[in-house]
């Protein structure tokens, strides 16, 4: 047998599909789950927290999903496109999906979803480093210990200039009397 690569065609409506899924899947936060048996109500919850987090989130179809990956190099996923798939994506936060699925998970007891990998840095992560990424904090929580690390002595330093300020006044003010009653 031949080991050569063949061209595959692709159809022109199907293009702007493949376009979409190498933009989504060249996002900074990804995650690959398989859904059996979810029901309606559970994925109208998922999708929920997948937008309190800032996450997209869409079923794949696995042919042209399997050609974003192939055009954009990720290996590992070919195999793992099989069945029902939903990616959950985040442009700016590589943690963002994760968390979400795993608050998810944690909230409803599912069984009927699964991770299956993720995509870090233009490498394909196994289920393992997924929950391992979920557990880091997420972009939104680090800002808010930085500004918390960061604000605390500024906001000392304008409490002490404000009783400063506020003593220069009374001095200024006692002044002022006393320069009126002389």
């Amino acid at each position: 047998m031949s080991e050569e690569k063949y061209e595959v065609k692709i159809r022109p409506e199907k293009e702007a599909y493949v376009a979409e899924m190498k933009e989504k899947l060249s996002s900074q936060g990804v995650v690959l789950l398989s859904f059996n048996k979810l029901t309606v109500k559970d994925a109208t919850a998922l999708r929920r927290k997948f937008l309190a987090h800032g996450v997209e989130y869409k079923v794949v179809k696995n042919t042209l999903t399997r050609i974003a990956a192939d055009e954009l190099g990720l290996q590992g996923l070919d195999d793992l496109l099989q069945g029902p798939n939903g990616l959950a994506t985040c442009k700016d936060d590589p943690v963002a999906p994760a968390a979400a699925l795993k608050e998810f998970l944690k909230e409803n007891k599912t069984e009927a979803i699964a991770i299956k990998a993720g995509v870090l840095d233009g490498k394909v992560i196994d289920q393992a480093g997924v929950k391992a990424l979920a557990d880091l904090p997420s972009k939104e929580q680090l800002l808010g210990m930085v500004a918390a690390t960061l604000l605390a002595p500024i906001s000392g330093l304008a409490r002490a200039l404000n009783g400063n300020i506020q003593n220069l006044a009374y001095a200024l003010e006692a002044v002022r009397k006393q320069k009126e009653t002389a």
